[in-house]
């Protein structure tokens, strides 16, 4: 059988898939009854405690009189809030993620002479291996850039002598030449598509490195290898705002539990990359993007709410965009009435938006996230109130800056690389003992029946 003929091949697995919906059923009741925490969370939703961690804290809720109130999100990067990380580099016109990356690390603010110091270490790591990129990215291109992504961090490892030591210093050496070399991966690995798929022009830049990450990234991407202060200082404030959120989100996660079977750091990161592409996490950017081209096409007027609450309302029906009845990029695991990293993101994007003429799709952002929070309000039965979150923001940068929907996700990648590399030197420090929480079986004893009598 041809295994890309999907004509021939699709019926006989869409009749073995009834077998499984058959008999992988599992009664709802169950769950309640046995007291199961699905997706690792409380009936309230807040997440069951599996760890600590030094690296980040977020707080949704205050305790007031034995009581939780919902508060305004706090985000704090190794006790510094996000709020203050932010403006400290803002106002001084600095670019803030290689500081952010030895904040998560290292656990305390460099010195200007040690950021120094640091910057120039990631910058010698910035090239990959001689022929690396013709010899693995353009091989095998691929339209889904974080699976590309995944299989060049596992095929790095075939070029360190050293994989499979967990030493500290030898998985800091790792990590930092991840992060360095995070950005070109991603990019390269577009550019690979985009001229073996696309049909596209193909052009490789080097990477400079005396460049922030941001200004790589876009140097990389741009045939012209140009970019604007305020393209890239935006681009920056992004990888800040992704570069770490807490052990319990989803890929981190999967850090830890990766970690604490004692693998190398290559198959870890690969592993982090695949928890992130899924569209419930970091893949999320990308629906919302998807989402407000239909939005557009559906609505006349951007500045008539009445029209934007309709469609928000056929969104949650499942009677618009995709019929999933989400509306993408609002609401949050952990926070309620607002995300800090939407807050600050939103402020940026309107100077943005101004450079590039598109602050009408600004307000129309803006008017969503308005109308969004009062129709999931009536129309849902929700224990805490719901907001933007980063990723209803993320996208729509992305577009201004001229970055192809294939990179949205990516790009969260280059970022949260800094929070991954943190909690798997943690975990390793700390815990030493293997991640395996407990499933339940509910099947019953069977005999065991020759083949001639079933």
């Amino acid at each position: 059988m041809n295994r890309n003929d999907y004509s021939a091949v699709t019926p006989i697995f869409r009749e073995l898939a009834k077998k499984c919906q058959t008999n992988d059923i599992i009664d709802q009741d169950l769950y309640t009854k046995y007291e199961v925490k699905r997706g690792l969370r409380d009936l309230d939703g807040r997440g069951v405690l599996t760890g600590l961690t030094d690296i980040s804290t977020i707080n949704a809720y205050k305790k007031i009189n034995d009581e939780l109130v919902p508060i305004d999100g706090e985000l704090y990067y190794r006790g510094i809030n996000i709020y203050s990380l932010v403006k400290g580099f803002s106002n001084e016109n600095r670019f803030g993620y290689e500081e952010t990356v030895y904040l998560l690390l290292f656990g305390e603010l460099p010195t200007m002479e040690k950021l120094n110091e640091f910057s120039v270490l990631l910058g010698s790591y910035r090239s990959l291996p001689t022929n690396f990129v013709r010899d693995i990215i353009l091989r095998t291109p691929s339209k889904d850039i974080m699976n590309s992504l995944a299989k060049g961090i596992l095929n790095l490892s075939s070029y360190d002598l050293n994989t499979s030591d967990i030493s500290i210093p030898n998985v800091l050496r790792q990590s930092i030449e991840l992060i360095a070399n995070f950005p070109s991966l991603a990019v390269y690995s577009y550019l690979a598509y985009r001229h073996y798929e696309l049909g596209r022009g193909l052009y490789i830049h080097n990477p400079k490195p005396e460049l922030s990450t941001a200004e790589n990234f876009l140097r990389l991407l741009r045939k012209n290898k140009q970019y604007t202060d305020l393209e890239a200082k935006v681009l920056d404030l992004a990888l800040v705002l992704h570069a770490e959120h807490g052990g319990g989100n989803n890929s981190t996660f999967t850090t830890h539990v990766v970690t604490s079977s004692g693998t190398d750091t290559y198959s870890s990161v690969a592993a982090s990359l695949c928890s992130l592409k899924g569209p419930k996490h970091g893949g999320a950017n990308v629906k919302v993007k998807q989402m407000f081209d239909d939005l557009k096409e559906n609505v006349n007027d951007w500045e008539d709410k009445g029209q934007i609450r309709d469609y928000l309302c056929d969104i949650l029906d499942k009677k618009a965009f995709d019929k999933s009845g989400l509306i993408y990029g609002m609401g949050h695991a952990v926070y309620s009435i607002s995300d800090p990293r939407a807050n600050i993101f939103g402020k940026f994007v309107g100077k943005l938006a101004k450079e590039k003429n598109r602050e009408e799709e600004y307000n129309l952002y803006v008017n969503v996230a308005e109308a969004a929070k009062e129709v999931i309000a009536e129309k849902r039965k929700i224990y805490k109130g719901v907001s933007p979150n980063v990723d209803f923001y993320s996208g729509f940068v992305y577009s201004m800056l001229n970055i192809p929907e294939e990179l949205f996700t990516p790009l969260f990648a280059v970022a949260r690389i800094a929070g991954w590399s943190a909690h798997r030197i943690e975990e390793l420090i700390n815990v030493n003992k293997i991640i395996r929480p407990a499933y339940m079986s509910i099947s019953e004893d069977r005999e065991y029946i020759p083949i001639a009598d079933r």
